[in-house]
């Protein structure tokens, strides 16, 4: 019954993840690909640019559900198919839920649904690391607010909050919490951190160049 409980960590977080709210919301209002607009980037901040408040409320919602309850799934599917208690670090399986975090940001980055062209990976990413270890998500989630808020740049925000993940991670496993899994966990934290700054990459040449929008900044 183990290996069914190892096929939903993979295979739910990526599959629920890739169902891109941004994609959806821009094809209802508009009948165009959002992936064609403004950056090009299917995520809430193009979102934002481009359509407006209200739309970019629906895919905050819609983004934040969807990575957050494929993580709670995984965690009662080990629980009552699997007898494992995730949650608990003396059962050496908390690396479970920390790994359904990476399978959403890649659900949400490459999408079966949509060509494997999705978003960058952030707000899933919060809102799944939120239901493995808020501790770490509040830490990242303010890290973010206060480069964003003195930057004005969301994605200098996104790419620096995304780094600090493995270190947090290795300083509440290890320091903290003496969990015997933080090895593997942050192992998979530097790989979901890595990815998001990766799909940052464009971001990051026009932050050198100077070229890169600021928040509140519309869309040409």
């Amino acid at each position: 019954m183990i290996w069914i409980c190892y096929a939903v960590m993979i295979a739910v977080p990526y599959l629920l993840s890739g169902i891109n709210t941004s994609i959806i919301v821009a094809k209802i209002k508009t009948g165009k690909d959002i992936r064609t607009m403004g950056s090009g980037n299917a995520g809430l901040t193009n979102t934002l640019r481009v359509l407006g408040k209200g739309a970019a409320g629906i895919v905050l919602l819609g983004d934040v559900a969807k990575a957050a309850i494929a993580v709670l799934i995984v965690r009662l599917v080990f629980m009552f198919v699997g007898g494992v208690n995730t949650m608990n670090p003396e059962e050496n399986m908390t690396w479970v839920e920390n790994f359904a975090v990476f399978m959403a940001i890649v659900g949400h980055c490459f999408p079966l649904y949509y060509g494997f062209k999705g978003g960058k990976g952030v707000l899933a990413s919060i809102s799944a690391i939120f239901v493995y270890d808020w501790r770490i998500a509040c830490i990242l989630l303010s890290i973010f607010i206060i480069i964003v808020a003195f930057t004005k740049y969301v994605s200098l925000g996104s790419c620096i909050a995304s780094s600090c993940y493995f270190i947090v991670s290795f300083c509440f496993g290890f320091l903290i919490d003496n969990n015997p899994a933080f090895i593997i966990n942050t192992i998979i934290s530097a790989f979901c951190g890595g990815l998001i700054v990766f799909r940052h990459r464009e971001n990051i040449k026009r932050l050198v160049t100077h070229t890169e929008k600021k928040l509140g900044e519309k869309a040409k």
